[in-house]
């Protein structure tokens, strides 16, 4: 082990580059649909052992020491980026004729801005730097921090957190409850770089004993969590959801000569009966803008949905929102979630409110537009944002918590002012991705929101994955990627909530200071003169 360490470590130039690039890539197969964590046992050692030898002159100035290690933080993260949302490129094909100039942008330009952070991450752990376990605290601090801050700079995206990574089913879900994603991040980067520091550092004992203390309370919390939901009252919600995925072709689905089809299909498969002795469905459930039109321009189509829903029946539905431009303002178009009753009649509603830029909106927008730029949602001119997140009531007193797309990544929108809720709703479509990991990846981060609230998850899906998830993360329920159909289930209760989100960002502040705690005393601790 202290030969390949030191031969990682003493690597210079294209070498030293391929093998942080690699190592990042290498890390993407933890993440689904391919969840092989054990992986992080090679990613993060050799970084740890790269950033070893990536300390600069000490003549060299502060940005000079530190920039060899934010450049082996930076080809880290870009490799395991650009293998780890590659699939965004897919969505520039849709319309390849507009948008396949920006192929580059997305496989390789995002990627390159959000390594960004991970090059941040290493350059700080450097300046906590020790030959011993500080500085593998200090690299699990930073990253946790570098994964927060993913999550709300420049609007926030933090896709494919490391913390996703160490959670490849239920069992392994249920600490997120406990430190959130962020901490849990934190915690990843620790167990999954201490076996850098067998053979070739101080501290190698306490820093694995640490690190398998760490991951056997991660496996037991998780067992204790789920045995403490199956013990609790199994009061049935008596509610039964329908899931409609219809699996549009996204170049199909603004299509004026497709809209009838697309309409007359999403009717079909809401109105097919259950299966023989189980009841009808109370609630159905359409995908992220299902509706092929503006309301306003079909008013028919609400007669249509009323004649196909049955008496004490629902429909949820995702469609696009017009508001016209009175008073002299401008019109606006929203991303929205709908719900109608048995008559047609809309009796609730919920925009958007975290939009996709430069998928539903431009940023800097006059700027850009002069340069010839539009969202690659461009079919209404982009989306305004909603301007209030709170509870969508549903027939039945229920309350949902909306989350439309990839509100579903942020923490943070699935807890609201007004009231815990009953359910997560999650409508989405990531047709637009294709057959590829991105589907995949975004349903997990969705399925790990019901653990952290401990709601149930109701997502629908036009072109998969279209899950019902219960308290614990588990899938009761579910249509596979490509596939068009539907399926019934019983709504799973909501449990008692052990810790909220307060709780959970107190318990991310608490580990990182730890972990800085553990640094400093490790590096300034081994400089003491000897008694």
């Amino acid at each position: 082990m202290e030969r390949i360490a030191e031969s990682i470590m003493l690597s210079w130039g294209g070498k030293r580059i391929l093998l942080a690039f690699f190592a990042g890539a290498l890390a993407v197969l933890a993440l689904p649909p391919f969840n092989f964590f054990a992986v992080l046992f090679v990613s993060f050692p050799v970084l740890v052992w790269l950033l070893d030898g990536a300390s600069g002159p000490a003549d060299a100035g502060m940005l000079g020491r530190f920039r060899p290690a934010f450049a082996t933080g930076w080809w880290f993260g870009f490799g395991y980026f650009v293998a780890g949302i590659w699939w965004l490129g897919n969505a520039l094909l849709v319309e390849a004729d507009g948008f396949a100039w920006a192929l580059p942008l997305a496989v390789l330009g995002l990627p390159a801005v959000l390594a960004l952070f991970y090059g941040a991450a290493t350059a700080l752990a450097r300046v906590l730097w020790s030959d011993g376990l500080g500085r593998i605290a200090a690299l699990a601090a930073a990253f946790g921090l570098s994964e927060w801050a993913r999550s709300f700079v420049l609007t926030g995206f933090p896709w494919n957190a490391i913390g996703y990574a160490a959670m490849p089913a239920p069992l392994m879900m249920q600490s997120v409850e406990l430190v959130g994603i962020f901490g849990l991040s934190a915690l990843t980067v620790f167990v999954f770089s201490a076996p850098a520091l067998v053979g070739t550092s101080r501290g190698a004992v306490a820093g694995i004993l640490a690190a398998l203390l760490l991951f056997s309370a991660h496996v037991g919390y998780g067992w204790f969590a789920l045995s403490r939901l199956d013990a609790s009252a199994k009061d049935p919600t008596d509610t039964v959801i329908r899931i409609v995925q219809p699996a549009i072709d996204q170049s199909a689905k603004w299509d004026v000569a497709e809209r009838e089809r697309i309409f007359s299909r999403l009717l079909e498969l809401s109105a097919l009966p259950p299966r023989e002795g189980q009841p009808r469905p109370s609630h159905i459930v359409w995908p992220e803008t299902a509706l092929p039109f503006l309301l306003t321009d079909n008013p028919g189509a609400l007669s249509r949905i009323a004649d196909m829903l049955q008496v004490g029946q629902s429909l949820i539905s995702g469609a696009v929102r017009f508001e016209d431009g009175t008073g002299g303002a401008p019109e606006r178009y929203y991303n929205t979630i709908y719900v109608f009753d048995d008559e047609g009649q809309i009796i609730g509603s919920a925009d958007k409110t975290h939009l996709v830029p430069f998928g539903e909106y431009l940023p800097f927008e006059a700027w850009l537009r002069k340069l010839g730029l539009a969202p690659v949602a461009e079919t209404f001119g982009g989306f305004s944002a909603g301007d209030r997140r709170g509870l969508l009531g549903l027939p039945g007193g229920m309350r949902a918590v909306p989350l439309i797309c990839y509100e579903a990544i942020f923490p943070d929108l699935s807890e609201v002012s007004d009231g815990r809720g009953d359910l997560l709703l999650n409508v989405t479509n990531d047709a637009w991705y294709g057959m590829t990991p991105g589907p995949y990846q975004h349903m997990r981060q969705a399925q790990v929101r019901s653990v952290e609230t401990r709601l149930p998850l109701v997502r629908a899906a036009n072109n998969g994955i279209s899950v019902v998830v219960d308290a614990g993360g588990r899938i009761v329920g579910s249509l596979s990627l490509g596939e068009s159909g539907v399926f019934d289930v019983e709504l799973p209760p909501r449990k008692e909530q052990f810790w909220n989100m307060v709780n959970r960002r107190f318990n991310f502040g608490l580990i990182i200071v730890i972990m800085v705690f553990t640094a400093y005393f490790t590096r300034n601790g081994k400089r003491r003169p000897l008694d």
